[in-house]
């Protein structure tokens, strides 16, 4: 007896259909056409021409039959619909930068750049390439939708890419890269970096690359700081580099040598002196205030210090002049295992203060820092960082070094507790940064948390530099969400989940029941 092959005719195009199936859904998952996706085209082929081998009149019927005739213009109607479909998104997707549409569906337009943008992208004078430095763990998806929207109205003169620093070290450490998800905007010789991924932070950027306009930082040497020309932990270094990557030029000075201080200066530095500056130097610090100047002050606990029994004008001069004082304490933060490490809890209301990004920042062996009971005319001083309750300031060195860690009443002042203040001069246009601590803004800890964020935002303050543009905000519209009633949550379940299921099922039996009835 002959065996019917045909009747294995199906099964091969079974096959076929599962192969094909299973080759566009790893596509779909992988975008790849590796070898599975090869051997699943394979077997679809092998499939399709094994059912027509096994029963060719079967075949030869299908494809020359009435139905094959209709069966192929149906196909041909499908063929040239989705041919119309590609050619019209292959010219919408080539053009459509040029033709500078974009549709924002939201209510509040959040998908909309403001107008100052639009005009700062449209006029940039040359090409700026953004560099994204994101690892693995930092989400890059808010940058890339953001540089996205500036990259269509930029067009070639704004471009883009995104680096792991730790697949190529290499850029980063060219970039002076000390923080993960950072931007490093590139204009000619120019550079600005940015941690806060905000549209207005990305503006300011390019207006700064296109108007850089010299700022020169000068820090002060010859009392024992911290210097930006050294190396190791204990040096200016890494700041040096957040700085010059900022469009600043950073120079050092030593008034004792000098005497004078440069007319270029920008912001002055005062960075960790372990002796105190001379009554001449800080009237030359004076003068220059009084002119509008700026100064950003890093000083170390008076117990950090060689300064000794000896008197500090500086700290005199910023009482008397500019309402802040210096206490000879040391504040206590019970926050962290490491009690002399005082970790921010909150920030003032204040420009420097509103690009930390929810940062906090953390100060080895920090005074207190506050603003005095009584200020002189004309200045304003506000606390910029204060630690949590669980801390104070402590005055008794004494007992410290005898292990007597504890809070006297009437003397230590307890938490939170001010460790950062500025000031501004509003007669003059002086503007003053003091922190209680120098070591947070060296290399050895500039990177953690927001140390490097905080100390750069200060000397933009200073300089003048914290407002670059002011963006038209877009309405936002209020919404609230209504919690439904404990019977309108019954009703919604009742319908979705029983009657319309169970209508779909009834109309499927009595379909069932009436062709049983009719035979």
């Amino acid at each position: 007896m002959e065996r019917d092959w045909r009747r294995f005719a199906p099964i091969g195009l079974y096959v076929a259909l599962v192969a094909v199936v299973v080759a566009i859904g790893y596509y779909i998952v992988t975008r790849e056409t590796g070898l599975p996706f090869q051997i699943s085209l394979g077997l679809a082929v092998i499939g399709f021409f094994a059912s027509i081998a096994l029963d060719p009149d079967k075949a030869r019927r299908t494809f020359t039959g009435r139905q094959a005739r209709h069966g192929s213009n149906a196909v041909l109607m499908v063929i040239a619909v989705l041919g119309i479909l590609v050619v019209v998104n292959y010219l919408v997707y080539k053009n459509v930068n040029d033709w500078k549409i974009r549709w924002d569906l939201t209510e509040d337009k959040t998908n909309t750049l403001a107008p100052e943008t639009v005009q700062v992208l449209e006029n940039l004078p040359e090409t700026v390439v953004v560099q994204g430095f994101y690892t693995a763990s930092t989400s890059s998806i808010p940058a890339e939708e953001l540089l996205d929207q500036y990259a269509f109205y930029g067009g070639s003169k704004f471009q883009y890419e995104f680096i792991d620093p730790t697949s190529d070290p290499t850029a980063a450490n060219e970039a002076g890269i000390t923080q993960d998800g950072t931007l490093v905007f590139t204009m000619g010789d120019a550079r600005q970096l940015v941690t806060n991924v905000t549209e207005t932070e990305l503006t300011g950027a390019l207006i700064r690359l296109m108007n850089p306009g010299e700022k020169v930082v000068y820090f002060l040497t010859g009392h024992g700081e911290y210097s930006p020309e050294d190396g190791g932990d204990q040096s200016f270094a890494t700041l040096k580099t957040l700085l010059t990557s900022k469009n600043y030029t950073v120079k050092v000075l030593n008034l004792l040598s000098t005497n004078s201080i440069p007319a270029d200066a920008s912001v002055i530095v005062i960075g960790g002196s372990i002796k105190p500056l001379s009554q001449n130097e800080v009237t030359l610090l004076a003068v220059y205030l009084q002119q509008g100047g700026t100064l950003v002050v890093m000083a170390e606990p008076w117990v950090m210090t060689e300064y000794g029994d000896q008197a500090d004008p500086l700290a005199t001069y910023l009482m008397e002049n500019w309402g802040i004082q210096m206490a000879k304490d040391i504040v206590v933060d019970l926050v962290t295992e490491q009690y002399f490490i005082a970790v921010s809890d909150q920030y003032a209301q204040h420009a420097i203060a509103s690009k930390m990004d929810n940062l906090a920042t953390a100060f080895p062996t920090a005074r207190s820092v506050t603003p005095a009971a009584l200020l002189p005319a004309g200045v304003t001083v506000t606390p910029l960082i204060l630690t949590s309750a669980n801390s104070w300031a402590e005055t008794n060195m004494e007992g410290l070094l005898n292990n007597e860690l504890a809070p006297d009443e009437g003397v230590d002042t307890f938490g939170p507790i001010s460790v950062a203040v500025v000031a501004e001069n509003y007669g003059t246009g002086g503007r003053v940064v003091v922190f209680g601590d120098a070591e947070f803004a060296t290399n050895g800890y500039i990177s953690a948390y927001g140390n490097g964020a905080m100390i750069t935002n200060s000397i933009n303050w200073a300089a003048g530099q914290e407002a670059q543009i002011s963006l038209t905000e877009p309405d936002t519209t209020p919404r609230m969400l209504i919690t439904p009633k404990i019977y309108t949550l019954g009703l919604i379940f009742l319908g979705s989940v029983i009657v319309l299921p169970g209508l779909v099922i009834v109309g499927g039996v009595v379909a069932w029941i009436m062709r049983k009835r009719r035979g």
